[in-house]
């Protein structure tokens, strides 16, 4: 399978090239986004795409923005990604992998759910007793299910800079008290209804994160990607024990890998292997097989 690592379509203005997605203008009303085979780590982009990750990506995401639309709108157009652009190489770069949107306002932050206690949160937990400065009670395990989501939001840092956490009061300064509560609200609901369907799957979503933008009349929708595992962690549920961090379909395979090189996370990533990057690439097919079969 042939990957794509960056984009070079020559019907439609270049716009920003992002850590996975490329994003040109279609008009003033619309934007068309391309989903690369791109991989970020550690918020630094791998020299080396995963073949068809892209195409993994915008299939399960329309997937949830359908499934989740009830729950707040999202940014999808209607409008088909091939109708935008004038040549056969451009079609061939935006087939099954793009999406064109309704041109939104990006909220300035992004909005992590945690319903497991894993990650860096779990390493927050054992130095602190609390994640993301909200205390949690004594005694809990790696990978233990949290009593309840935690909403956790952070800042969006430019390519090749860290996201860092916030707290919730420093949320509502960047984004307005009602706004906040708003995507605060949106998040917790769209994480619950994903993960119990998810669990029906036997898949389990340790966490996501999710990005919403605002209309000029201040209107607000999911928008990016959603429930991917570039942006979620999933774990298969039968193979799931509290105390150790499950395999997952997603990119933690690649962030073990790298974390066992003795990188300092800093650019330039590492060149990986070929076999780390199938591996990953059949995890995320995998994972999209079982979802939405």
């Amino acid at each position: 399978m042939s990957a794509l690592h960056e984009s070079n379509l020559t019907s439609l203005k270049f716009l920003h090239r992002g850590k996975v997605r490329d994003i040109y203008e279609v008009d003033d009303q619309h934007l068309l986004i391309v989903q690369t085979d791109r991989l970020s780590a550690f918020d630094v982009i791998l020299p080396d795409p995963v073949p068809g990750k892209g195409e993994v990506l915008t299939s399960l995401s329309n997937f949830w923005f359908a499934k989740l639309g009830h729950v707040i709108p999202n940014h999808l157009s209607g409008i088909t990604p091939e109708e935008v652009v004038k040549t056969d190489a451009d079609r061939a770069q935006v087939k099954g992998r793009a999406f064109v949107v309704k041109r939104l306002k990006p909220l300035p932050i992004e909005a992590i759910v945690r319903g497991y206690l894993v990650g860096s949160g779990w390493k927050d937990y054992k130095k602190t007793g609390a994640v993301c400065g909200i205390q949690l009670p004594a005694g809990l395990q790696e990978a233990q299910k949290l009593p309840e989501p935690l909403f956790t939001p952070s800042t969006k840092a430019a390519v090749g800079e860290h996201d860092e956490n916030i707290s919730f009061d420093e949320a509502k300064k960047l984004l307005g008290e009602a706004r906040a509560e708003e995507v605060k609200a949106a998040t917790l609901a769209l994480y619950t209804q994903a993960a119990d369907y998810a669990l029906t799957k036997g898949i389990i979503i340790a966490d996501t994160k999710f990005e919403f933008g605002t209309d000029t009349d201040g209107k607000m929708y999911l928008i990016d990607e959603a429930l991917t595992p570039d942006s979620s962690r999933f774990w298969p549920a039968d193979q799931y024990h509290v105390g150790s961090n499950p395999p997952s379909y997603d990119k933690q395979f690649v962030r073990d890998w790298l974390e066992s090189t003795g990188w300092n996370k800093q650019p330039p990533a590492p060149s990986a292997p070929a076999e780390v990057l199938e591996h990953t690439a059949a995890k995320y097919r995998e994972a999209l097989q079982r979802l939405t079969a």
